[in-house]
């Protein structure tokens, strides 16, 4: 019997584990379903907290709400944690941590501006005013099920109001504050979580931490969403397309572009997209291209670079920075785009200006030497090659000629050094 509840008592302190993963940077799909695949493998694997790491600007509205669904049926305790001092959980993340069943916060962290905020064109009165009312109501819900201050979640919805850690305990906002990881898990043992009829206790004592961060996938993925990567991606796109459709057979643009439209097209999906912004970049890039095949002294290419940088900036529509592509994002690209298009067009001019090489055109200007008396006719030796050669000034055997002109198979010379200037 003693043996028994040994044995027991190992088995249950070996079962005692945490699972951290952290959510640092905006709120998508991606984060959606990186928290969604660790929530079900903890409940499979019986673990005994889920702890979430949050730093975090916001993000979608609906990968929160994708969020807070799977926290709300998790058999598993979850707990947020905003932490490291400094970090914030505002907008999507605030609402996510009230969610929780543990919101701690460390000192000198903030948690709250939930006001929702519509991506791309903007709403009227009334439809503004449906879209707050409802997040209203369903922050009001979650703060009422996790028995936390209702009115100052409100507050954080309809006045876009932010709280210090201390001032969040106190509004009882927030369940505890903690300087750290291993000092909240001290404070957490022994502590009871009601979920619906059951109780649990939280045994922490000695629990094995298991970190599981993002999968090389995942993090592809989010990094894509990133703004910043997104109009490189797209800029990337349009430029291997166009490149492709412009020389046939290259190959390689085409698959960049191609490839760089897709990731693209993947990440404007979650960001705030002006199709006019579209629209500007493809016909900067048009404007590019239409400088090396007409001659317009430069005006195409300062037309396109104007396109450019005002697509660049209508591009992603959004109060928020972490939506936004930033200005040196945009000053590099379109300097970098807008050089090589007047390298392109330098090139193509010059190509035009040189002096042709080969066939009847390359040939004229060429000089030789006469084989035989050109008077008016004879033979040259021009270019490599046995030429018949007419001349309207008579030309002795072995004087230098130049080549004036092609008749079919005979060129017209005249004596080196005697054209006109």
């Amino acid at each position: 019997m003693i043996l028994l509840v040994a044995l027991c008592a190992a088995d249950g302190a070996a079962a005692a584990t945490v699972r951290v993963v952290g959510v640092r940077g905006a709120i998508n799909p991606v984060t959606a379903s990186y928290l969604g695949r660790n929530l079900a493998e903890a409940s499979r694997n019986g673990e005994t907290l889920f702890l979430v790491e949050m730093d975090t600007p916001g993000g979608l509205d609906s990968a929160m709400r994708e969020i807070v669904k799977d926290v709300m049926a998790s058999p598993v305790p979850v707990a947020v944690f905003v932490t490291p001092s400094g970090a914030r959980a505002a907008s999507a993340g605030a609402v996510i941590a009230l969610a929780a069943d543990v919101c701690a916060m460390a000192p000198g962290t903030n948690i709250g501006a939930a006001h929702p905020v519509s991506l791309g064109e903007k709403p009227d009165r009334v439809m503004e005013e449906k879209i707050l009312n409802d997040a209203e109501a369903y922050v009001e819900g979650i703060a009422v099920r996790r028995g936390r201050n209702a009115e100052v979640a409100k507050r954080m919805v309809r006045e876009s109001l932010s709280l210090p850690a201390e001032k969040a305990l106190a509004e009882k906002v927030i369940d505890l504050i903690a300087a750290d990881r291993g000092d909240l898990l001290r404070k957490l043992d022994g502590r009871r979580i009601v979920r619906g009829e059951r109780t649990i206790t939280l045994a922490l004592a000695g629990a094995t931490v298991r970190e599981v961060p993002m999968g090389l996938r995942e993090r592809i993925l989010d990094a894509i969403g990133n703004p910043n990567v997104a109009y490189v991606l797209l800029m990337l796109g349009f430029l291997g397309i166009f490149f492709e459709l412009s020389n046939p057979g290259v190959i390689l643009p085409g698959v960049v572009g191609g490839i760089s439209l897709i990731l693209a097209f993947f990440a404007l999906q979650t960001l705030p997209v002006n199709y006019a912004g579209v629209l500007l970049i493809l016909l900067a890039l048009i404007l590019f291209i239409a400088e090396i095949k007409i001659v317009s002294h430069g005006m195409l290419t300062v037309g396109g670079v104007i396109a450019m940088v005002l697509g660049s900036l209508l591009l992603f529509e959004s109060p928020e920075p972490y939506l936004r592509v930033s200005w040196q994002v945009i000053l590099v690209t379109v300097g970098a785009v807008s050089a090589f298009s007047v390298f392109a067009v330098t090139m193509a001019v010059k190509a035009h200006r040189r002096k042709p090489t080969t066939g009847r055109e390359g040939l004229v200007g060429e000089t030789g030497t006469a084989l035989t008396a050109i008077a008016p006719e004879g033979r040259a030796f021009i270019h490599g090659e046995y030429w018949d050669a007419r001349s309207d000034e008579p030309i002795a055997e072995g004087e230098r000629v130049t080549v004036v002109a092609v008749e079919g198979m005979r060129v017209q010379v005249r004596k080196a050094g005697t054209g006109d200037q």
